[in-house]
């Protein structure tokens, strides 16, 4: 006899206006998605930074890859970038109000980072060999 599937109590999908059904988690993890993303966006909200100052607070992460996040990350709306009127011009990235109500995700997610930092490994049992 087959089990009856259920249904999902979880909050229903918000309709977009003409794409359909759409899960809120979803949209707010494609503004998220993207190797480094995460990171970008976690130095940027101290205050606004310059490419450089990015490239050393995130040091395993190459130019090509940074600057891609960055463009990707402003095409999407989460940060803003800015030409300086400097000699010679200098481009400073912050984020913007979207960019800034991701931060206390993120920030929940840095918290439970620490926490698995600090906490002791923990020893998985064996699996057992069944005999046949």
């Amino acid at each position: 006899m087959a089990l009856r599937v259920r249904k999902n109590r979880a909050v229903p999908p918000v309709a977009a206006a003409d794409r359909g059904p759409r899960c809120p988690l979803t949209a707010c993890m494609q503004l998220l998605s993207g190797a480094w993303a995460t990171n970008v966006i976690w130095f940027l909200h101290a205050q606004p930074r310059r490419f450089g100052e990015l490239r050393l607070d995130i040091p395993k992460i190459s130019a090509r890859v940074l600057s891609a996040r960055l463009r990707e990350l402003e095409a999407k709306g989460v940060i803003v970038r800015n030409v300086l009127p400097t000699s010679p011009p200098s481009v400073e990235y912050a984020l913007t109000p979207l960019g800034r109500e991701l931060v206390p995700a993120i920030d929940a997610i840095v918290a439970v980072g620490r926490r698995l930092q600090t906490r002791e490994p923990t020893r998985r049992p064996r699996p057992r060999s069944h005999r046949s």
